[in-house]
C-alpha cells in the first residue's frame, strides 16, 4: 500500500509541474481555437486525478522479485547499453550476436540454443534491415571490408 500512495504523490507532483509550465507556453497568432495549452493541461489534470486514487485506494502490497530477477534485469540493462554503443564500432552482425545471445540464455540458460538464436538473429536482422528495409547497416567494422 505505501508503494502505491508514495508513487501517487510523486506523480501528482510530476503533473502539478507539467501543468505550471503548460501555462507558459506561449500562443502563436495562427493557433487553434482551443489553444495549445489546452492538451498538454488536460494530459495532467487526468494524471493528478489518477494519482489522487492511487493515493485513496492502493492496491495490496504487491510480491516484488528476488533478487536473483534484479540481478537478471541489470545484466540485460547493461547488455543493451552495451550493445547500443557496440553497433557503430564494431558493426551490426557481432554485437547482435553477442546480445541476442545473451538475452535468449536468460530466457532459457541453454548454451547452444542461445548461440543458435543469437546467430539467426544477427544475420536475419541483418538482411531484413539491410535489403527489406533499406537500411544503411554495416555488417562488419569498417576496416575488415575493403
Amino acid at each position: 500500500m505505501a508503494s502505491d500512495r508514495i508513487f501517487g504523490l510523486v506523480m501528482f507532483a510530476v503533473a502539478l509541474a507539467y501543468v505550471a509550465s503548460a501555462f507558459q507556453i506561449q500562443s502563436s497568432f495562427l493557433s487553434d481555437p482551443v489553444g495549445s495549452k489546452s492538451f498538454p493541461i488536460l494530459i495532467g489534470v487526468v494524471v493528478m486525478i489518477s494519482s489522487l486514487v492511487l493515493i485513496a485506494k492502493p492496491d495490496a502490497d504487491p510480491d516484488w522479485p528476488t533478487s536473483r530477477t534484479f540481478l537478471m534485469l541489470l545484466v540485460a540493462t547493461i547488455t543493451l547499453i552495451g550493445y547500443a554503443y557496440a553497433l557503430k564500432p564494431m558493426g551490426f552482425i557481432f554485437p547482435t550476436f553477442v546480445a541476442a545471445s545473451i538475452l535468449s540464455y536468460q530466457i532459457g540458460p541453454r548454451i547452444g540454443p542461445a548461440l543458435i538464436t543469437g546467430a539467426g538473429l544477427s544475420v536475419g536482422l541483418f538482411i531484413l534491415f539491410k535489403y527489406a528495409l533499406g537500411l544503411g547497416l554495416f555488417p562488419f567494422p569498417a576496416g575488415m571490408i575493403g
